[in-house]
């Protein structure tokens, strides 16, 4: 009688697959954060940051000139419809038309832009396709985009957002 024991093959080793497992895993998971990093879209990060941070000063100065001009906007958002007052320090503010963009803090595809009608005396309207609702920046621009009137709100609003510049005590 022989007192050689029968060795089973490699894979049947247990030690082996104990071994085998955590660098399998490692591969495993690096696979699929690469196939999710590669398929989703960051919309938080920009190519051109650089020609960005150029456009500074330029919006720098187009908040300047409304401060200038005495700019203030009112705004109230019902759920089909927009209305906006503006006004300036030497009266209503009469334009062809006013642009206002919306922008959504985190998701890019949600941005809105809305154009708003003169409908006389410095008041505007504009018609919305859908109801807005959560946090977004405001960003208000004439015609001739030489002025900016910007702010941030959660919508919908329980009373009028005020936007601008005016320095005047209105009691």
């Amino acid at each position: 009688m022989s007192n050689e024991e029968i060795i089973s093959p490699w894979y049947k080793q247990p030690w082996f697959w104990f071994l085998l497992i955590f660098p399998g895993a490692a591969i495993i998971w690096c696979i699929s954060m690469i196939t999710v990093a590669m398929n989703i879209d960051s919309s938080l990060v920009m190519d051109d940051y650089a020609k960005k941070g150029r456009g500074i000063a330029l919006e720098r100065a187009r908040d300047e000139t409304a401060r200038t001009m005495g700019l203030e906007a009112s705004l109230d958002f019902d759920s089909k419809s927009a209305s906006l007052t503006m006004e300036a320090e030497n009266g209503t503010a009469d334009f062809p038309y006013l642009v206002l963009q919306l922008y959504h803090p985190t998701l890019a595809e949600r941005d809105r832009t809305i154009q708003f009608r003169p409908s006389g005396n410095g008041q505007y309207t504009a018609s919305l396709n859908q109801p807005i609702d959560g946090r977004w920046y405001f960003d208000l621009r004439g015609p001739d985009n030489d002025w900016r009137l910007k702010g941030e709100a959660y919508l919908p609003l329980s009373q009028n957002l005020i936007l601008g510049y005016r320095t005047d005590d209105r009691g």
